[in-house]
This record gives structure tokens, C-alpha cells and sequence, in this order.
């Protein structure tokens, strides 16, 4: 009888050890995949939120250094760059950049100054219409 009693509870020991190899214990919603989402999905809300602010209150935005990781800030606006202002390092960040397009963003900004929108860097720099969601998504242009 002792040695059944003991069985049983070595084997329920055992169960709870092996438990969560077998079974997942993470909560719904935070498997590793659900967490990267809403880290994207608030990284975005960020950016527009960021991009509301510097069309609002350009000043501000500057103060802020909005689309300046390059420089210490304390405002998160989840990864944009000033195409107006930012360091080639920094522009190279924006995803499909290249680094021919980076140095023809140069260019055109020494020739011409700053651009408006992402559809005017665009055309007066020349790019490709495969950037226009990635300068519209990842981009601010401060005065």
C-alpha cells in the first residue's frame, strides 16, 4: 500500500516537472509573435502620433528632436527620421534606403532645402515609387 501511495506521488511530481515542456503556461495573447505585433502596432501609433504633433506644432517638434535618434532626446516617436535634418547614418535607417539614394537625398536637400512631404522628396529626388509607403510610414519633414 506504501509503495502504491508512493508511486502515485512520484509520478504526479514527475507530471508537474515535465508540465510545461509539453504544455504552453503562457497566457493568451503573449506568445512571442502577439507581443511583436503589439510592440509594431504601438511603435506606429507612436510615429503618428509624432507626426501630428511636428504638423501641429512644428517648434515643439524640433524641441523634441522628432526624427533625431542621432541625438539625445527623451521623446519616443517609434523610429522616425527627419529627412529634412537627419544625418546620412540616420536616413540610411529608413527601410529600402539605399546608399546611392541616401547621398541623392543629400543632394537634392543642399540644392534645393527642405522638402514638405514624402511625395516632394519623392519627385524632386527623384525615387522610386517602391519607397512612397516606407517615406510615408517611417518620415517627418520639419521646417
Amino acid at each position: 500500500m506504501l509503495a502504491a501511495a508512493a508511486s502515485s506521488l512520484g509520478a504526479t511530481i514527475h507530471s508537474l516537472l515535465i508540465r510545461p515542456q509539453v504544455f504552453s503556461l503562457q497566457p493568451v495573447g503573449t506568445a512571442p509573435n502577439d507581443v511583436a505585433i503589439r510592440m509594431a502596432e504601438h511603435r506606429r501609433e507612436l510615429r503618428r502620433q509624432a507626426r501630428e504633433l511636428a504638423k501641429r506644432d512644428p517648434g515643439l517638434a524640433c524641441e523634441l528632436r522628432i526624427g533625431r535618434p542621432d541625438l539625445a532626446r527623451q521623446y519616443d516617436d517609434g523610429g522616425l527620421v527627419d529627412m529634412n535634418h537627419a544625418p546620412a547614418q540616420v536616413i540610411a535607417t529608413v527601410p529600402g534606403m539605399r546608399p546611392e539614394l541616401v547621398e541623392r537625398i543629400l543632394q537634392v536637400r543642399e540644392a534645393v532645402g527642405v522638402s514638405s512631404s514624402p511625395a516632394e522628396l519623392s519627385v524632386t529626388a527623384n525615387l522610386s515609387v517602391d519607397l512612397n509607403d516606407e517615406l510615408a510610414e517611417y518620415t517627418v519633414y520639419l521646417p
